[in-house]
């Protein structure tokens, strides 16, 4: 699923169970961060499409950029909707929280590829095997994935609300 908005659908949802202990910002910015190097490979046709960040290890290893980028990219944007909407201050986010949604968006995303991509090695390098891939049909996943999405927004909303009810 590179560069598709269905990794969030999940994040989404996770966001409106888990409220203040995870970011949002930080889960979205691990999304980016892993499909960079799929990117890099789409645009000059060379090396792995799926590589070394779709494994576990590059998965840790990108969580942890993920982490410590996001915590400050995610905090200069919660500011910018803030000023812009004169909403409630803006408060930081902290680091278990920020390392919690890295990690939960980094780790996601290998489990979510490797059930669709076949040149996805998770496991790399213990085995080149995929012992998930098309354990749900494609479709499947990207239903699961846009259904997350529209509970975690209709979740976010009821929250809104609820929020702007009491103030």
């Amino acid at each position: 699923m590179p560069f598709t908005p269905f990794h969030m659908g999940p994040g989404l949802l996770i966001k409106v169970l888990f409220q203040g202990s995870f970011s949002l910002m930080v889960f979205g910015w691990s999304q980016i961060v892993m499909d960079i190097q799929p990117l890099i490979v789409l645009l000059t046709g060379e090396g792995h499409l799926h590589g070394f960040s779709h494994t576990f290890i590059g998965a840790t290893l990108l969580s942890i950029l993920s982490c410590v980028s996001g915590k400050y990219l995610g905090e200069w944007g919660l500011r910018l909707l803030a000023l812009r909407s004169r909403s409630a201050p803006h408060l930081p986010i902290r680091w278990p929280v920020a390392a919690t949604s890295a990690a939960i968006g980094c780790y996601s995303h290998v489990l979510l590829d490797a059930l669709m991509h076949g040149d996805l090695q998770p496991w790399w390098p213990i085995s080149l095997e995929n012992p998930i891939l098309g354990m749900i049909s494609a479709s499947t996943l990207h239903q699961t994935c846009l259904y997350a999405g529209l509970l975690g927004i209709a979740g976010l909303v009821v929250n809104y609300r609820q929020n702007r009810s009491t103030q």
